[in-house]
């Protein structure tokens, strides 16, 4: 069971489709994120023109180290070049108890 998530909610820039922004995500995934140490799953949901990611991690420290993992890479580059930065919000907590 996870013990930590990255939950992130953010929009896209004006310019990028859905479908394009899905594509780049599936890259980052497939390429990085997805052989990260801990990884379990992604998901993506939005509301309207809000974005929301619930990233799974094994540990908290796979978690926290898992948030370097796409320097320098072009797949990350991509990914983050679709978001607008300034409406980002980033939550990494730690499990509690599934009700």
């Amino acid at each position: 069971m996870a013990k930590t998530a990255w939950i992130f909610s953010y929009k896209l820039r004006k310019n990028v489709e859905p479908q394009q922004f899905m594509d780049c995500t599936q890259r980052l995934h497939d390429q990085v994120v997805s052989k990260a140490k801990g990884f379990i799953s992604w998901d993506h949901y939005r509301q309207e023109d809000t974005w929301t990611d619930f990233v799974l991690w094994e540990t908290e420290e796979d978690a926290q180290n898992a948030m370097t993992a796409g320097q320098g890479q072009e797949a990350a580059e991509e990914f983050y070049a679709c978001i607008r930065m300034q409406t980002c919000r980033a939550l990494v907590s730690q499990f509690v108890k599934r009700y």
